[in-house]
């Protein structure tokens, strides 16, 4: 873990390193590698303020998040070409005392290590007319935006490719081929949305899968991001929601490879501690069939959440899509984005992301 030393020289080099940035491209790698998800210098820090004792948290702590939302305003000053702004926050955070400049008030700045890009600074001008107006502040990605980008992103880097279909679907699609019997519950008019006896909006978007399969001969490897409709609302319920569903389908698939993927799949969404279990569970679609739960020391108490649902693709769906089951095997699952969203950012109502509320959205 970094000492409170370590903590001021890295907190020197970042400023310095966004004083020295000459463009929005700049800031974005200096915000990146101190910042980013993965390897971010700062990131790592943040992470690991919860293992220190109360004594150190109380000094590393502040000064970490008061450099990261320095790093931040900064770097979005330059992504709007107001390298004035990005001037201002950085020497905002700088104190004027005894000859010495102190970051933060506390971390000492040795003389030139602040030289600024711009106009301004070069000329020694107070005031620099070439630098743009301000602009209004700019907007960002919502939650469920952005969540479903990254588990697209983890999932491509797992050898997938995106699929998309309609959203109103036939019945064909949404059910039969996916062996779901006409007395099935899930056909009933209180789940799903119907235009007519033979169209509806879809209830998942496992209907891209018998698309893809009908069209394409395997070894496939799609997923399937989008829109699906029910008739529920409640805290945890939207009319309205998202989802991805995988399907991997080749020679020789196993239950092992599915449970390699979402062990992969989780670890990257939700973090390296996470663990996973399958529980026993039916879908027509698939068999045998689970419910994936995941469990970390420090989420929900070390509880087990559940999260999504797999298994491997019953013969009868590869019978109606022209597959021979004899030669085929393959597994698929499905995963809420609002669910992953909730969970990585502890929402507790879903109707919060559909509201418009800038209060909730601005947290992001």
């Amino acid at each position: 873990m970094v000492t409170e030393n370590e903590l001021h020289e890295l907190a020197r080099e970042a400023v310095a390193s966004i004083a020295g940035a000459e463009d929005a491209d700049a800031a974005e790698e200096i915000r990146l590698r101190y910042l980013g998800r993965k390897g971010g210098l700062l990131t790592d820090v943040t992470r690991g303020l919860k293992d220190l004792p109360p004594d150190q948290k109380r000094v590393i702590g502040p000064v970490a998040n008061r450099l990261k939302g320095l790093i931040e305003n900064a770097a979005a000053a330059y992504k709007r070409s107001d390298a004035g702004a990005a001037r201002e926050a950085v020497e905002s955070q700088i104190e004027r005392r005894g000859g010495k400049a102190l970051l933060f008030g506390s971390i000492e700045i040795p003389e030139g290590v602040i030289q600024f890009q711009d106009a301004a600074a070069a000329t020694g001008s107070q005031i620099d007319l070439t630098i743009p107006g301000r602009v209004p502040t700019l907007g960002h990605k919502h939650p469920i935006v952005q969540t479903m980008e990254d588990i697209t992103e983890v999932l491509t880097r797992l050898g997938y490719t995106v699929a998309e279909g309609p959203e109103i679907e036939l019945d064909h699609y949404n059910f039969e081929a996916l062996n779901i019997p006409k007395d099935h519950p899930a056909r009933d008019m209180q789940d799903t949305f119907y235009v007519s006896d033979d169209v509806l909006l879809r209830t998942h978007t496992s209907p891209v899968q018998v698309r893809v399969m009908e069209n394409q001969p395997p070894p496939i490897k799609v997923i399937a991001p989008g829109k699906v409709f029910r008739c529920d609302a409640d805290i945890t319920h939207s009319p309205m929601f998202h989802q991805i569903e995988g399907l991997y389908v080749d020679r020789n698939v196993s239950l092992a490879d599915l449970k390699g993927t979402l062990e992969t799949f989780v670890r990257e969404i939700f973090g390296p501690e996470f663990r996973i279990r399958l529980r026993p569970s039916f879908f027509p679609f698939t068999e045998p069939s689970a419910e994936v739960d995941i469990s970390a020391d420090h989420f929900a108490g070390g509880e087990w959440i559940e999260v999504l649902g797999a298994g491997m693709v019953d013969p009868a769906v590869f019978e109606a899509v022209g597959y021979d089951p004899e030669e085929w095997s393959g597994f698929a699952w499905g995963i809420g984005v609002e669910r992953v969203t909730m969970l990585r950012y502890g929402i507790s109502d879903i109707r919060l992301f559909f509201e418009n509320d800038l209060r909730m959205l601005r947290q992001f």
